[in-house]
């Protein structure tokens, strides 16, 4: 499984499941923004500009962006991957990993030498350097003034650094470089589905120079977010409140989440409050035992010891979860010593 969020996928690697199944494979807010109803015009009328140009002033202003002119709305962050890649002419990428493959197929698309690199540092020998920030699916955070300084090495050269910053909204907010988009050579890319649990809306941001959004916008056109879309990023991104009740709520649920595996004897070593990222010798056998259960976790066929496990979105999902980890567990226990893995 590339990708975690496929039930279709999952019905067809765990056939006999419990079902419905428990998706805990992505790192989308299980309690979305509230629903409301739209106005009949975003559905049958073209997007107004005015509509978009009211949405990219409040993306601004959550996001922290130095103007409007460093903001440009796109279809999700997804589709904005390969049009960042070749911002610049095709040269030597290099991934910051383990991360979200995406950005590395996205590079090759645009003609790149794509590598995945493990060490900080190596980013500097790059054109097009990428860093998830925070990182998917481990977590973890680097600091806004080394990335300040990569970028500037980056930029000397005629470089680019992009930040994709799709967790930012439960991260540390004292490192993102979403006030730093107009020094030029940096491209920050916001998610908005994640954080407020509508993926499907899809709707998503890149903030950069104002020459950079230009560009991207150009290659847009008109009507590039649906209307919908635009109602839900222009009354959710402006609800300040209900983001700040919801960081709360999702930092006592990882808390939750943290305690319930730490019963079970399954390491958490990292994640954010969106998704925890778990480390155990038997890894295979717990992704397993949970999907037989209907529960689905992200696992990884490049590190086999590694998972990811997204938040429980009711209280009969955290009692299926917790009655799947028993069994799980007791079945370890009835193996004979030495045989577990």
């Amino acid at each position: 499984m590339d990708h975690g969020g496929s039930l279709g996928r999952a019905r067809a690697l765990f056939p006999n499941a419990v079902l419905p199944f428990v998706d805990l494979s992505t790192g989308i807010n299980p309690h979305s923004y509230p629903l409301f109803d739209l106005p009949a015009t975003s559905l049958w009328r073209l997007p107004e500009a005015a509509r978009g140009r009211e949405l990219i002033g409040i993306a601004t202003t959550t996001y922290g962006a130095p103007s409007p002119a460093n903001v440009v709305a796109a279809p999700g962050t997804q589709i904005l991957l390969p049009r960042v890649a070749s911002l610049i002419a095709p040269g030597r990428a290099l991934v910051l990993g383990p991360t979200y493959a995406e950005h590395a197929r996205a590079a090759d698309i645009a003609g790149h030498e794509v590598a995945e690199v493990s060490d900080f540092a190596a980013l500097a020998g790059a054109d097009l350097a990428i860093v998830v920030n925070p990182n998917n699916p481990d977590g973890r955070v680097i600091e806004r003034d080394r990335l300040l300084a990569l970028a500037a090495g980056l930029r000397a050269k005629g470089g680019l650094l992009v930040v994709d910053e799709a967790f930012m909204d439960v991260g540390p907010r004292e490192h993102s470089l979403a006030g730093d988009a107009d020094r030029g050579g940096i491209v920050v890319l916001r998610s908005f589905g994640k954080f407020f649990g509508l993926a499907g809306l899809r709707l998503g941001f890149a903030l950069s120079d104002a020459e950079t959004v230009r560009r991207l916008d150009t290659q847009f056109g008109p009507w590039a977010v649906a209307g919908p879309a635009l109602e839900y990023g222009i009354r959710a991104l402006a609800d300040i409140a209900w983001q700040d009740a919801m960081r709360g709520s999702l930092a006592d649920a990882s808390a939750r989440l943290d305690a319930l595996f730490g019963r079970f004897g399954v390491p958490v070593a990292g994640g954010t409050t969106l998704f925890r990222y778990l480390s155990s010798l038997d890894a295979a056998g717990l992704f397993s035992a949970l999907g037989e259960a209907g529960i689905l976790l992200r696992h990884f066929a490049d590190r086999p010891h590694v998972l990811r496990a997204g938040l429980p979105g009711s209280e009969e999902e955290w009692q299926r979860l917790e009655s799947a980890l028993a069994v799980w567990a007791s079945r370890r226990e009835d193996q004979p010593k030495g045989s577990k893995r």
